[in-house]
């Protein structure tokens, strides 16, 4: 990526075409407010990583403060708690003109947000420094992940720069690759071992790239999106050696780092793990964190709001991405809800308990509801869903009847969009289909969000057994 600056291509692609889903759901929504009579009364849509849409509450903190700083007059409402009407008065002053509706006073973001960002990466680090100047902000994790993409996106053909992409992948990132001009290099994760990261696949993807494109970064999702895996130590390490022996720029994507609960597992950042490599590795090694505060535990997709940290990027790289947000600089808000979720209310603070309570009802739910839903998924014929470890899906393989299969080619959509597309029309139920997560085999997969009400969860799986075992007895 040192050499990159000059090879900026801002040219796009072919776009994968969406599944249409989502506007199924959304058509059929519709159509029950006019009055049409359906087998059910509501469409749930758990497709996608959105945990208020599914009904889960937002955070009372969060939002207080958020609150105050969009109506300064509130710092006068004692019904308000104290340190909520003090943070919103020091983030407030940290804004330019002493309000949210000012720009942000540099391109990178709002300095005292930095600082709480860096800060929260050395805590979490276990005292790893973290320079404010290497945070950078934007509306959102994928949209950092947009300006790294169309700076090293260039050449055509065999010169094309290439991403090692996992499949299963988030499902929003085979567009976002085709959109920046880079070509996708897949590489595999191993289902059968709760769908880890392979060594060996790495090398095969590499190997198999050379010649079509030039490979020059590795995506990772840690914890996996969609997959739910935990990456152990060993592993990053592997990874990390395998990118400086290659010249392949890191690109981690840590969204899901506040929702492991698998037993005996825990997360552990690209970061850490480098820096405790050595100077070999932690001097050389370019790696790019992201994050966001549509993490499980603040759920806050609708603001757009992320961060990523750049680590020994060449001094013209960072400039040049400091240089691309100039023209456009983040959005105040949800920088404000960034700072929150990286310092939040400590011991000893008027809203800490209410906080905590909030927080552990959030992780308890997730975890509680992965299990059952796991189980559940576990022992419907046809179905085998890896044990999830942490993040808010659960990503079950579909062993799909022949004639099924067969009647999905007739019509032109995949088997698994075709599965998806028939449960909601039937029971009004919105998965997402693996093939938006970049699958592309024979395996069909479906996406399932768990993290909502377990009232909710429990209609979802009810809905979903009914059309399963209806489906069977229409295809033997």
């Amino acid at each position: 990526m040192r050499s990159s600056v000059q090879d900026v291509n801002p040219r796009v692609r072919g776009i994968r075409e969406p599944t249409g889903l989502q506007s199924l759901a959304a058509r059929i929504t519709e159509e029950i407010s006019q009055g049409a009579k359906k087998p059910f009364k509501t469409v749930i849509d758990v497709s996608s990583a959105d945990p208020h849409r599914a009904g889960m509450a937002p955070s009372s903190f969060v939002r207080q403060v958020l609150a105050v700083c969009l109506y300064p007059e509130l710092l006068k409402e004692k019904s308000f708690p104290l340190d909520v009407r003090q943070r919103a008065q020091k983030l407030l002053g940290a804004c330019g003109g002493g309000s949210v509706g000012s720009y942000s006073i540099t391109s990178r973001g709002i300095p005292h947000v930095q600082k709480s960002v860096a800060e929260f990466i050395a805590r979490r680090d276990g005292g790893v420094s973290s320079n404010p100047e290497e945070i950078i902000f934007s509306s959102g994790s994928q949209k950092t992940l947009t300006l790294v993409l169309h700076l090293m996106a260039s050449g055509e053909g065999a010169t094309q720069t290439g991403v090692l992409t996992p499949t299963p992948c988030p499902h929003t990132l085979p567009t976002l690759l085709d959109v920046s001009g880079v070509t996708v290099v897949p590489y595999q994760l191993m289902e059968d071992r709760g769908w880890a990261v392979d060594l060996d696949e790495l090398h095969r993807a590499l190997r198999t790239a050379r010649g079509r494109c030039e490979p020059r970064a590795i995506y990772i999702s840690n914890p996996g999106n969609p997959t739910g895996h935990v990456q152990d130590r060993k592993t990053i390490e592997e990874v990390i050696r395998f990118a400086a022996a290659e010249g392949l720029v890191l690109l981690a994507e840590e969204v899901n780092q506040d929702s492991v609960y698998g037993q005996d597992k825990e997360f552990v950042s690209y970061k850490k793990v480098l820096f405790e490599m050595g100077a070999k590795y932690s001097e050389t090694v370019e790696l790019i964190s992201f994050n966001s505060i549509s993490s499980a535990c603040m759920g806050e997709c609708g603001l757009r709001g992320g961060y990523m940290e750049v680590i020994n990027m060449d001094l013209a790289v960072s400039k040049y991405l400091r240089n691309m947000q100039a023209t456009s600089s983040p959005p105040v808000l949800p920088q404000l809800a960034l700072e929150v979720m990286v310092n939040p209310p400590t011991p000893g603070q008027r809203s800490y308990k209410t906080y905590a309570q909030e927080i552990l009802h959030t992780r308890t739910t997730l975890s509680q509801n992965a299990q059952r839903a796991c189980e559940f998924l576990n022992n419907l014929p046809g179905m085998k869903c890896q044990p999830a470890m942490a993040g808010v899906f659960l990503y079950p393989r579909l062993h799909l009847p022949p004639q099924m299969i067969e009647e999905a080619t007739v019509v032109g959509v995949e088997a698994d969009v075709f599965y998806c597309q028939r449960l909601l029309e039937e029971e009004g139920v919105c998965l997402g289909a693996g093939c938006e997560n970049g699958q592309e085999d024979q395996n069909h997969h479906v996406r399932l969000c768990v993290l909502a009400p377990p009232a909710t969860l429990e209609e979802v799986l009810a809905r979903l057994r009914s059309f399963h075992l209806r489906l069977l007895d229409r295809f033997p």
